[in-house]
């Protein structure tokens, strides 16, 4: 892969990053919006930040790994040994992050029905479905891996 294609990725996994980083800042405030929306008990608010703030780990220990298996490419050593750990924790991560956004999706739907709200549904199907296409796509570069 040419150097300014790994950059490329690079540059898009900090971005990433970046708007991790916005989304800590601001998410206080959405969840405590979503109070006064949706009058329901005040105990749901704390799941909200425990589904929302559990992903976050995972996410910025697949960011990391990957920037890791960046590295690996640009070093001639995508298919090695170290790769197929690499990929294994991305794959770990996405799967985490996943299994968290599905638990949390019939709170997410009640909220979304009493408020007639179905962003917040489509929200969490997006993280949903780009964590599942990452674990599958890790999968097969794991399996590619594995078989050299």
């Amino acid at each position: 892969m040419k150097k300014y294609q790994t950059n490329l990725l690079k540059t898009v996994v900090y971005i990433g990053g970046l708007i991790l980083t916005l989304f800590i800042f601001l998410l206080p405030w959405v969840v405590s919006g979503l109070e006064e929306v949706f009058p329901i008990a005040p105990y749901l608010q704390y799941l909200g930040f425990i589904g929302l703030y559990g992903s976050i780990v995972p996410f910025l220990f697949g960011l990391y790994q990957t920037l890791k298996f960046i590295g690996k490419i640009n070093k001639s050593e995508a298919f090695s040994q170290g790769s197929v750990r690499i990929l294994d924790n991305i794959r770990y991560s996405a799967g985490t992050i996943s299994g968290l956004y599905l638990l949390g999706m019939p709170l997410l739907f009640s909220m979304a029905q009493a408020d007639d709200a179905p962003g917040l549904v489509l929200f969490a199907l997006m993280v949903l479905g780009g964590s599942v296409v990452t674990t599958v796509f890790a999968n097969i570069f794991r399996i590619r891996c594995s078989s050299k």
